[in-house]
């Protein structure tokens, strides 16, 4: 029987006031959809990303305690010396295995983790779509919750820049989506399938999110282009 205890229970709970401070009092978020997270049990959030805030965004306004994968380059100093306490989990350069392993410790005792599945800060427009949030779901049997998250980066911001005080950001939570392995399926079948749905729900969520809130996704994508002139 395995003997790890993963990422700290009691991080989120205290951190989630934090992030509310931030996406309530420094920013003035708008919160759609919190009532389809399941309130109970194990949940992931695969939510798109453009920004540096994302995280601690969703963090704040999710009806539940959640853990984040963040990269490992955030824990440093202060700023990682909190994110650890808050139970938050590093993304390794190890192809992220660790990352996957303490998310799935925190699945299994009923928690709620919070992935990107596009991997870096860039459109937010779910082009893309890292299959580790799917391994995660048919292996914890965790339903996926799409989360959208418009406002915290602009066309022309860098993907480190933070938004001025009380703009206007909107986290919009999506339908769960139930994933499961078909008789029958390969493996790697089943998780490309289940990939592929998943990326085609966050889109589509993030989508009707901009047509709903008139914030418009970055049009840049500073990691492929460089940076803004």
């Amino acid at each position: 029987m395995s003997t790890t205890v993963g990422p700290s229970e009691s991080g989120p709970r205290w951190a989630r006031w934090i992030g509310r401070f931030l996406a309530r009092v420094v920013w003035n978020t708008e919160v759609v959809g919190s009532h389809l997270v399941p309130t109970d049990g194990p949940v992931l959030f695969a939510a798109n990303h453009t920004g540096i805030i994302d995280g601690p965004i969703v963090l704040g306004v999710s009806p539940r305690p959640s853990h984040m994968l963040v990269k490992s380059e955030m824990f440093w100093g202060p700023v990682g010396s909190v994110l650890r306490a808050a139970g938050q989990i590093p993304v390794e350069h190890d192809g992220g295995r660790s990352a996957l392993n303490n998310a799935l410790v925190v699945l299994r005792r009923g928690g709620v983790v919070g992935v990107f599945p596009e991997g870096n800060r860039g459109k937010g427009d779910a082009a893309s779509a890292r299959a580790g949030i799917t391994w995660l779901a048919l292996n914890a049997h965790a339903p996926v919750v799409p989360v959208a998250v418009l406002g915290t980066r602009r066309t022309g911001e860098s993907v480190g820049h933070v938004p001025g005080l009380r703009r206007r950001l909107a986290i919009e939570f999506g339908a769960p989506l139930v994933l499961e392995r078909a008789a029958g399926t390969s493996g790697r079948v089943a998780l490309e399938n289940a990939n592929e749905a998943i990326r085609i729900a966050l889109a589509q969520l993030v989508d009707g999110a901009v047509v709903r809130t008139g914030l418009a996704l970055p049009t840049d994508d500073p990691n492929r282009e460089g940076p803004s002139r």
